[in-house]
């Protein structure tokens, strides 16, 4: 019994003991160590956003047809007698020369008619004349007489009223009184049909110098003259041909300028005026149109599609653009003109820009000054964004969506979601997770070879940031989307 009371007694306070002994170890023992995680630092290139002066370019293809183009046709009928040796296919003849006649034998007889006309018309009233002057001079002198011939009847009558003469005697000189004053109405009348005779006269002189003048124009219409330096298309007709009105003779082609009536898909027309501004203007008044076109100042890089070796470009200037959308392939026409395009001609190296030769047309809108940034640095329509922290002293990543305007080659145009002075991740970045911690490097190339792309002067390498090849998945369209100008 005693012994069971002992070990009732000994147990517990083994228990007991062991409790406080672990409590006391727990309680001495020092603070545990924590190790405290986080994402590591990742290292990435960036790019300061900033507004950049950028020209939007596009693409265009056309053929090239010589801005003037004269199908020479005959205005008479007749003979060809004449033709110039040089009037051939591809032939270069000066402005002025004589290239075709038509035997003018017909239109000489038809000239000396209407000079014979005009010769007899106006010694028509040369004889007019003569007869009014000379009738003039008769009415002055028969006046004379009849002033006379009145002073002697008044006379005679005064001497008659005293009975000194015989009454015959008066009435003698009546009679000659009267015949007097017929004689001068008649020359009167005479002289007043002078006037309508001569002007029917001159309306004949007038009538004649027309004919004559219809003559000379039409004698003059057998010779065919180039109105400018021109390249000859098409000739057809032969000498001693007969060639009635109407009759195509050859084709002359101007040299002095050329047009492009360039076809550019209306999806890359729009970009092209960005920052025109919104303007209304109404297009059927001729002012608005030129000043839209003033407005625009679109400027055109002409160059030969097709020709191995050749890179020689030419300056074009911006026309008109067409009235209609072609609805086939969606595209609108940019009629561009480039002068003096057989100028500085070097064989083998620069040739003259010919009829039917396909050239692409390259407009570049006047440089405005746009959020820039590579299409490298879009991921999905969003952005990454290198944000200070809280403290300012480290960078962490931030996600952001943006509003796209344009693409173009290697840039996009944004207009929100950024803003200028922030830093732009342009290196692919893995995990992807708001509030990674980032070293950055700063791409001070990039952004110089990004400053020349927007101004036009050269284009980025697509896979290629700092010599450094990178991930091109994230581009926002498929490869062949990315060249611009292209016409599908």
């Amino acid at each position: 019994m005693k012994k069971v009371f002992q070990n009732a007694f000994i147990l517990p306070l083994i228990a007991i003991t062991a409790l406080a002994l672990v409590i006391y170890k727990i309680k001495s023992a020092p603070p545990a160590q924590h190790e405290v995680l986080q994402f590591p630092v990742k290292t990435v290139e960036v790019i300061t956003l900033k507004k950049l002066p950028f020209r939007s370019r596009a693409m265009a293809y056309g053929n090239v047809e010589p801005a003037v183009l004269v199908k020479a046709k005959t205005e008479v009928s007749g003979k060809i007698s004449y033709i110039h040796p040089a009037l051939k296919k591809g032939a270069s003849l000066a402005k002025g020369t004589v290239v075709i006649r038509i035997e003018p034998t017909a239109f000489e007889f038809s000239l000396d008619q209407s000079e014979a006309g005009l010769a007899g018309s106006q010694s028509s009233l040369e004889q007019l004349e003569v007869e009014e002057s000379s009738t003039r001079r008769s009415l002055e002198i028969a006046k004379k007489n009849l002033h006379t011939g009145t002073k002697e009847l008044n006379r005679l009558l005064s001497v008659w009223e005293k009975r000194l003469i015989a009454r015959s005697t008066v009435d003698a000189e009546e009679q000659k009184v009267l015949l007097l004053q017929q004689q001068v109405e008649d020359l009167q009348g005479r002289l007043a049909s002078y006037t309508s005779r001569k002007s029917v006269s001159q309306a004949q002189i007038k009538q004649s110098k027309t004919q004559l003048a219809q003559s000379q124009d039409t004698l003059g219409r057998t010779e065919i003259r180039l109105p400018f330096d021109a390249r000859i298309g098409e000739v057809l007709v032969e000498k001693g041909e007969y060639t009635p009105v109407g009759s195509v003779l050859f084709e002359a082609l101007g040299t002095q300028a050329i047009e492009i009536n360039a076809q550019l898909s209306v999806r890359q027309f729009y970009p092209m005026l960005m920052g025109f501004g919104d303007q209304r203007l109404n297009l059927q008044n001729p002012q608005d149109m030129q000043s839209a076109f003033a407005k625009i100042k679109m400027q055109a890089s002409v160059s030969l599609v097709g020709y191995e070796g050749i890179s020689t470009k030419w300056q074009g200037e911006l026309l008109r653009i067409s009235e209609s959308i072609d609805p086939v392939r969606d595209t609108i026409g940019l009629v561009v003109a480039v002068n003096n395009p057989y100028t500085g001609v070097i064989p083998g190296k620069r040739p003259p820009l010919l009829k039917g030769m396909y050239a692409a047309v390259e407009f570049f809108s006047p440089a405005r000054g746009m959020l820039v940034i590579p299409r490298k640095a879009i991921h999905q329509g969003r952005v990454y964004v290198a944000k200070e922290n809280a403290s300012g002293t480290n960078y962490q990543l931030e996600i952001r969506p943006l509003n796209i305007l344009h693409k173009q080659g290697q840039l996009v145009v944004v207009s929100d979601g950024v803003k200028e002075g922030e830093k732009i991740i342009i290196t692919d970045v893995t995990p992807v997770i708001n509030g990674l911690p980032l070293k950055l490097v700063m791409a001070s190339e990039y952004e110089k070879q990004m400053a020349k792309e927007a101004a036009g002067e050269e284009a980025i390498s697509p896979n290629h940031i700092n010599g450094n090849k990178v991930n091109d998945s994230d581009n926002l369209v498929s490869p062949p989307e990315l060249i611009e100008g292209v016409v599908q």
